[in-house]
């Protein structure tokens, strides 16, 4: 096995201890910092009691690797997985001053909590964005969003409200800054120039099996405004490693023989394999993960241990795209 050697770090990133190895992150100078993992809350309420003890148990686990940032939104369990956490910190009030809260807005579910919808649709407005951080607030039992995200751009969005919405927001503390999920650039632009305060971070499918945000401008522009970009599904919903499922175009297949090689290699998991493969990049996304699983919880900062080498790095997009880069 190959010795654990940590990788040169950016200034702005830091390592917490050769036993804890989890990074830390500035998404902007005002923001504390959030660790480069983020322990995704979309599947909180999926055990059986659903009871706040094993949510608790959960957010200490991810807590005991350095995990202090914890992504929702309101729509999670059918609107229920906010409540879930916070009646979770209220069994522990300390942990509130350890943890970095993201959550998000402007998906209108069908469900029998809103029986009056008769269409799944999307609403940034002022009036609802103000309507979701209200309650949100209220479900998680803290004072303060670190960062809102609209969920998903809304065609409908009028900018320059939505923009001014969140300035205030912002303004009068009840998020401390916004960004987006989903958005591609000219979305993101479009919300930026009607804002003051700058967008810290935008959410987007990333993963060996969903890598458009390599080539469609999406990561570039995170680089270029210095916002980096969170990342959802980045195991790519567990196909890399489900037995006799794949994405269809056979890449799952192909790189599972080099994602187990390079894990016996770092003494890993294959999964750490698929998540350093996303830390190494420039961009320095945040992978959200959501395992309920608590030993797998306790893994979650191996993928630090892996030295991603540029080599390493290319060899997994040309298994996962089918073919060696031009």
């Amino acid at each position: 096995m190959v010795a654990y050697r940590q990788p040169h770090l950016p200034r702005h990133l830091e390592l917490e201890s050769e036993n804890n190895p989890m990074q830390k992150i500035k998404l902007a100078p005002h923001l504390p910092d959030f660790s480069r993992i983020v322990y995704g809350a979309w599947r909180m309420n999926d055990d059986v009691d659903n009871a706040p003890t094993d949510a608790l148990e959960k957010i200490q686990a991810a807590l005991d690797v350095g995990i202090t940032t914890f992504d929702h939104a309101d729509i999670y369990g059918d609107y229920s997985c906010e409540t879930l956490f916070g009646e979770a910190l209220r069994l522990d009030d300390s942990i509130k001053n350890r943890i970095q809260i993201v959550t998000k807005c402007d998906i209108m579910l069908m469900s029998e909590k809103y029986p009056y919808r008769h269409v799944k649709h999307y609403d940034t407005s002022p009036a609802h964005i103000k309507a979701s951080v209200d309650a949100s607030l209220a479900r998680l039992g803290v004072d303060v969003i670190d960062v809102l995200l609209i969920h998903r751009p809304d065609p409908l969005m009028d900018a320059a409200a939505t923009g001014a919405c969140l300035d205030e927001l912002v303004k009068i503390g009840k998020i401390r800054a916004a960004g987006t999920s989903n958005f591609m650039s000219h979305d993101w632009n479009l919300l930026q120039a009607n804002m003051t305060t700058p967008l810290v971070t935008n959410q987007l499918e990333i993963s060996l099996l969903a890598r458009e945000a390599l080539t469609d401008g999406t990561l570039a522009q995170a680089q270029q405004v210095k916002a980096p970009p969170m990342a959802w599904s980045p195991l790519g919903g567990g196909n890399l490693f489900i037995d006799g499922e794949d994405d269809g175009g056979g890449s799952a297949w192909r790189l599972r023989p080099a994602l187990m090689r390079i894990a016996e290699n770092y003494g890993v998991r294959t999964d750490a394999v698929a998540i350093a493969w996303l830390l190494a990049h420039p961009a320095q996304i945040l992978p959200v993960l959501g395992t309920t699983q608590i030993p797998r919880i306790a893994k979650l900062g191996d993928a630090f241990k892996v030295d991603m080498t540029r080599e390493m790095w290319f060899e997994l997009l040309e298994l996962a795209q089918g073919h060696e880069v031009a």
